[in-house]
């Protein structure tokens, strides 16, 4: 399994993204550029420029027309995704911590950090009334005032926003009424990514507390397990198997008193079903920020703390292997 390597970062990678077919994959970082590039051949296609802080988060509707980024220099955008042109610019009062299009691609949520006296805000705008853009007043926007969003994900229909608190909370908003559907708490720290399966119908969070937990993600009942000895920073959903990926790693700031194979900055796989760990990947120089799965589940790439961007096809063997119960 040789990987193609991405190198259009200086810093570290907070999250990449695949379109609904795979073959663009989007990349944002600490370095105020979102970068998209061919995923068969990690050619870069293009960057999107106007941030002027950390970009934290990406998404990009079904049909790949529109690019949305969050950054830390308290803006949300969007982006037309073939010409890399600003079509939006919304201004926030802190910084935009994650972000997502719903599946009709009609409606964007985005939530804002609690910082510098103000509070955390999940906002919702939709993007067929050209009003709402221009006067940046979202039709909705849900205040939460306990404790801070780290992650959020669109749920199946586009009828709420499945996301991930700072306390180790996964709480449902709904998007008519912005209020609180469910909330659980399987984890005893922050919630550092959640993701869904292709059909949204179950979600996999990522958490501090050195565990990845399987959901279903309408009823949020917790399904599965998945242990390590690292915090966890990202969990992806195999499309076609029973599998899920894992990255972590420590602290980034406690990096530099390990040895790289003491790190534990591998890829770990697991089976979904029986919770094992079936295989690592190496490679990163540093703590995995972000997985996702190739939508044909024949692939899948990592981004890590040390600004680069691993896309890696997997071997026949993969598709072969039965983990024996």
């Amino acid at each position: 399994m040789k990987p193609i390597l991405l190198q259009g970062h200086e810093r570290s990678i907070t999250q990449i993204k695949y379109n609904r077919e795979g073959d663009l994959l989007f990349s944002v970082a600490k370095d105020t550029v979102a970068n998209v590039w061919y995923s068969v051949n990690g050619e870069r296609l293009g960057t999107y420029n106007g941030h002027t802080g950390a970009v934290w988060c990406v998404d990009c509707d079904w049909d790949t027309k529109n690019v949305l980024t969050g950054s830390a220099d308290n803006s949300c955008r969007l982006w037309d995704c073939e010409t890399g042109k600003q079509l939006a610019l919304l201004n926030t009062s802190s910084a935009v911590r994650t972000c997502g299009f719903d599946f009709s691609g009609n409606i964007i949520m985005f939530s804002t950090d609690k910082q510098m006296g103000y509070q955390c805000y999940l906002n919702f705008f939709d993007l067929r009334d050209p009003q709402q853009i221009e006067d940046n007043q979202p039709y909705m926007s849900v205040p939460c005032s306990e404790s801070k969003i780290t992650s959020a994900v669109w749920g199946p229909l586009g009828e709420f926003v499945i996301a991930g608190h700072e306390n180790g909370e996964i709480v449902q908003f709904s998007a008519k009424s912005g209020e609180i559907l469910k909330k659980i708490k399987e984890h005893t720290k922050q919630i550092n990514d959640l993701q869904t399966s292709v059909d949204l119908t179950t979600l996999i969070s990522a958490s501090k507390d050195n565990m990845a937990k399987l959901f279903d993600s309408s009823s949020l009942d917790h399904i599965k397990t998945f242990k390590t000895e690292r915090p966890v920073n990202s969990a992806a959903i195999s499309p076609i198997m029973d599998h899920v990926v894992m990255g972590g790693g420590q602290e980034a700031m406690e990096v530099t008193t390990t040895s790289t194979r003491i790190g534990k900055f591998e890829a770990r796989f697991f089976h979904a079903a029986y919770e094992e760990e079936f295989g690592r990947v190496k490679g990163h120089f540093g703590p995995i920020n972000c997985v996702a799965f190739h939508p044909d589940g024949k692939s899948y790439s990592s981004g890590g703390e040390d600004g680069y961007t691993r896309i890696h096809y997997f071997d026949p063997q993969y598709f072969d292997f039965e983990l024996e119960a």
